[in-house]
């Protein structure tokens, strides 16, 4: 195991896919709803059904635009300065699609922005639970940082021995729970590298 090494979600993390995908269900002629910015379901942000939001967050998933998200914040900067000057790798796991099609855009859209920084891709199916996948993950990486903007998926990396950082965002940041918070990627990395 490496201590030099990330986990990390990508959308609401690496990818700001929240601004992407609500452009897109506007070009479809959706609006949001009021106090949608403090809301993590997709569906409820455009006051849709679960099963009518998870259709069409499967299809945004799986168009071309998922190839062209840009970084969140300061991701791009702070995540490779952290590659660069510190030696540290990222290891993705992201609940995106089962289409091999939308992960390679993924992948190119993530390599396009930060480089070659990434060691490995776990993609699972569209709002996939990520509890299997980090138990797998944390047989080789138990004890390192994974950053995810879901609680509960911080949650279940830390029952997988990972140290979990949440991002905040504006559906996040009322939430209870004993993990570190994180405003952008300048807040990881004086964790990291200052131990702030």
């Amino acid at each position: 195991m490496s201590k030099k090494v990330i986990l990390v979600d990508v959308d609401g993390v690496l990818l700001n896919w929240e601004d992407g995908f609500q452009i897109w269900m506007e070009h479809q002629g959706f609006k949001k709803v009021k106090g949608h910015q403090f809301i993590y379901n997709a569906a409820e942000q455009f006051g849709l059904s679960k099963a009518e939001g998870r259709q069409w967050v499967t299809m945004f998933n799986q168009s071309a635009a998922i190839g062209f998200l840009p970084p969140l914040r300061d991701a791009q900067e702070i995540v490779k300065l952290l590659n660069k000057n510190y030696g540290y790798r990222f290891v993705v796991c992201t609940s995106l699609s089962k289409d091999k099609s939308a992960q390679e855009l993924r992948t190119r859209n993530l390599e396009k922005y930060f480089g070659e920084v990434f060691d490995e891709f776990v993609y699972l199916d569209t709002g996939a639970d990520k509890d299997s996948a980090l138990y797998k993950l944390a047989k080789k990486y138990r004890g390192c940082l994974w950053v995810e903007d879901k609680v509960e998926n911080a949650a279940a990396g830390a029952a997988v021995d990972l140290e979990p950082i949440v991002m905040e965002h504006g559906y996040n940041m009322n939430a209870d729970h004993p993990y570190f918070v994180a405003k952008d990627w300048e807040d990881i990395y004086l964790k990291i590298i200052k131990g702030v």
